[in-house]
């Protein structure tokens, strides 16, 4: 429970860095990022396996760059839910916020580790 309250922590970092960096990236403060930063964890947990499997043969011939596009989806799914608390324009933004969140939270979930 520790480690997943520490993950989504570090979503919404990510998630703040990314609004501060693409203009086209807005959200409402650090609440809305700890609850765009929960809504994206659970979409994970759930959503992004299932994904994952559908899109399996397309993962294989693009050696696995489509996993951007299922991170995206599940992004792009967290925009919708959240209404104009989390806001993206377009979906090519949103794969590239997808890109420097992952590449975000893998920095920071280093960091931690060590």
């Amino acid at each position: 429970m520790k480690n997943w309250l520490l993950h989504i922590l570090v979503n919404a970092v990510a998630i703040i860095f990314v609004s501060f960096v693409f203009a086209s990236v807005e959200i409402d403060g650090f609440g809305g990022a700890l609850i765009a930063a929960l809504i994206l964890s659970i979409l994970n947990a759930i959503v992004r396996p299932i994904l994952v499997v559908l899109t399996l043969p397309i993962t294989l011939i693009t050696l696995g760059l489509f996993l951007l596009v299922v991170n995206a989806i599940t992004l792009a799914m967290t925009d919708g839910l959240l209404g104009s608390m989390f806001e993206i324009d377009g979906f090519g933004m949103t794969i590239l916020a997808a890109l420097v969140i992952s590449f975000i939270n893998l920095l920071l979930n280093k960091m931690i580790k060590d």
